[in-house]
């Protein structure tokens, strides 16, 4: 099944609809776009998987989370600058035989994030 993600906005309890996202393909400090996208309203990539299998190598990856847009399109008055502006999570894959879901758990204070299944 390749790369995919998914957020959640944890201060309105529910998908982070219309959050802009990056991802990087890295090697060392450089980072290659690969792609933007905006989530849907059920937090995804409205395209399906990021890669699919095929495209899918072994390396290291970043995905850039526009946490600042997203909360001020939702309104949320908070004091400048953020606390959170962009969350970036660089992580690896290894074996491109499997796949690799990489949720992002998020409020304008805080984020966490795993290896999802």
């Amino acid at each position: 099944m390749g790369l995919s993600t998914h957020v959640l906005d944890t201060m309105h309890g529910c998908p982070a609809a219309g959050m802009a996202v990056a991802l990087y393909a890295t090697q060392g400090e450089q980072a290659t776009l690969i792609k933007r996208f905006t989530l849907n309203a059920d937090g995804r990539n409205p395209d399906g998987p990021l890669l699919d299998n095929a495209s899918l190598k072994a390396g290291t990856y970043r995905l850039v989370f526009d946490v600042k847009g997203y909360f001020d399109a939702r309104g949320v008055d908070l004091p400048e600058p953020r606390f959170l502006d962009r969350v970036a999570l660089d992580f690896g894959v290894a074996r491109v035989d499997q796949h690799y879901h990489v949720p992002l758990l998020v409020s304008p204070w805080a984020y966490s994030t795993y290896r999802g299944s």
